[in-house]
């Protein structure tokens, strides 16, 4: 069974950078054919796909979001970050760390952490 569980600080003040870091058990980032993805929830907005990076260690962003994202990977310890550079407040959202099986199709997640932009 495949868990991934997000980690980092829920407050964060603006104009800095946001830092996730989503571990991963039963099974490895660099198996064939996985993506691993950070997905966002802002208050009263829908999911927002951020960005991911792939088993093969390309990354792939949204292009909304790509001047101020990186998304980054360390496969002796399982896990991927997320860091989104100056944030605002309209960055406050849950955010998920997902896994896409291929063809867009998210099958775990994580139980999603609420991450806050304020001063």
């Amino acid at each position: 069974q495949v868990q991934l569980q997000e980690s980092g600080p829920g407050l964060v003040k603006p104009s800095q950078t946001l830092s996730l870091t989503c571990t991963v058990s039963g099974g490895s980032i660099t198996t064939n054919y996985y993506y691993w993805n950070w997905i966002r929830h802002p208050p009263g907005k829908g999911l927002e796909w951020i960005g991911g990076i792939a088993y093969s260690d390309r990354t792939y962003y949204n292009p909304s979001l790509k001047s101020r994202t990186s998304i980054s990977r360390d496969t002796s310890k399982n896990q991927f970050t997320l860091q989104l550079t100056s944030v605002t407040p309209e960055d406050t959202a849950v955010y998920y760390c997902v896994r896409d099986r291929g063809r867009w199709t998210y099958d775990y997640w994580g139980q999603g952490t609420q991450v806050t932009v304020s001063s």
